[in-house]
């Protein structure tokens, strides 16, 4: 046991004095604390705050995600063949802090949909090129290939952790200082991880992408293989988006509990995914990626499964477990495990994912305000259920083709890059 501790320490000490990883970490921080504060709070300011109805939330909250997709596209692509990535968080971090400062006064509603689109589309670039920066930076280092699994689990735990307080800190803005108050503290934490990007991030060198023609995102996602993991990913996230949404009405409405309750039910799954996420990671660096991604989705399916039978929220609390140990897994190493499809551009792959991810998430929210409209919140836990059991049907069926293009990139990365800029 004491000689377990001990490995564990060096490996972290390992990890600490990797090169830019310090500053790096503090950056996830810095961004989560951002998101964190605004996401739990979006639906009341769009609704309650700008006077939104609930389609036009929606509808609003699909053109902020079109726009982060879009630009952080071509954001994406630049950043693989002539973009410093550093400059590209400096600026999409300037383009944070100003969106959520005119979130601040604005009210009108195309006002916000342009500002949403385009000044919050730009800093939709800063979360992907944050990670694709972490992958040069192990690339760099020289880090074996093994050991990138469990570094950037780590390197996700840094996010989880800013995501244990948030929600609340975000709260107490909310009810202290108004929204107002809310978008100014997430535009400081923007404009925070633009200084640091400025002061404390080097400009790294990265594998040179041959020609442009290897870089578009058409090529990859034709290939089956990775169009069925994008595909378990946008299921996944959509089920995902919409049992949180869902979770409050169940527990209030069907189960008659409390909002002290449901904010219980929140507070669980965080607290033990920090430690499951070094479990995790030290787990990926000893086995197949793929077998955990397998893993991770049948939990995600089985805990959705379990959930539908519950009878008290108190029921809910040690299902929340199996919910930090699902996304521990899915959300922890997804980011490395797809990076490994297209491992001569990082950037593109890592913002492919979270496009994806994103589009999922949205698209939960509009099938929320949709199908429960319909049916009752107990029925709708069978539909998202449904959901991520065909996303883990998707992924062990296509599980063969990854490991065949997982050991094809293995031996290119373990290969010397030709040049570097």
């Amino acid at each position: 046991m004491v000689n377990k501790i001990t490995g564990l320490r060096d490996k972290l000490l390992y990890i600490w004095r990797i090169p830019g990883l310090p500053v790096l970490f503090l950056l996830n921080i810095i961004y989560g604390l951002g998101m964190s504060f605004f996401a739990p709070f979006s639906s009341l300011f769009g609704i309650d705050e700008a006077g939104m109805s609930n389609i036009g939330f929606g509808i609003f909250m699909t053109i902020m995600a079109v726009g982060g997709v879009v630009i952080s596209s071509y954001i994406a692509k630049k950043s693989d063949t002539t973009l410093s990535r550093r400059r590209i968080l400096i600026y999409s971090s300037l383009a944070g802090a100003a969106g959520y400062i005119l979130f601040a006064y604005l009210r009108n509603y195309f006002a916000l949909c342009l500002t949403g689109f385009f000044v919050l589309g730009s800093a939709a670039a800063t979360v992907p090129q944050l990670w694709a920066y972490a992958r040069d930076a192990l690339t760099a280092a020289k880090v074996p290939s093994e050991e990138t699994p469990l570094i950037m689990n780590i390197f996700r735990m840094f996010f989880a952790l800013s995501w244990i307080g948030g929600p609340a800190l975000g709260a107490w803005l909310v009810m202290m200082l108004d929204f107002k108050g809310l978008f100014f503290f997430v535009a400081a934490c923007y404009l925070l991880g633009s200084l640091t990007a400025i002061f404390l991030l080097k400009e790294i060198a990265r594998q040179e992408v041959p020609n442009q023609e290897s870089i578009k995102v058409k090529k990859y996602v034709s290939r089956p293989h990775i169009l069925a993991n994008l595909a378990a990913a946008f299921l996944l996230y959509s089920a995902s988006s919409i049992h949180m949404l869902n979770v409050p009405q169940f527990v209030t409405k069907t189960l008659h509990g409390t909002e002290m309750q449901v904010g219980i039910i929140f507070s669980v799954a965080p607290i033990f995914e920090v430690p499951l996420m070094i479990i995790v990671g030290m787990m990926a660096t000893k086995m197949d990626n793929s077998v955990l991604i397998k893993v991770g989705y049948f939990l995600a399916f089985f805990y959705f499964l379990i959930f539908g039978f519950v009878s008290e929220p108190q029921q809910i609390y040690p299902l929340q477990i199996l919910s930090a140990a699902q996304v521990s897994i899915t959300a922890g190493i997804a980011i490395s495990y797809f990076q490994d499809f297209i491992p001569e551009a990082p950037g593109t792959a890592t913002t492919l994912y979270m496009n994806v991810t994103q589009i999922g998430s949205t698209a939960g929210y509009l099938l929320f305000g949709f199908i429960s409209s319909l049916i009752s919140y107990g029925q709708l836990i069978t539909i998202y259920t449904v959901f991520a059991g065909i996303g883990c049907l998707f992924i062990t069926v296509y599980g063969k083709e990854r490991r065949a293009g997982s050991n094809r990139n293995k031996k290119a990365a373990e290969s010397p890059p030709s040049s570097y800029k």
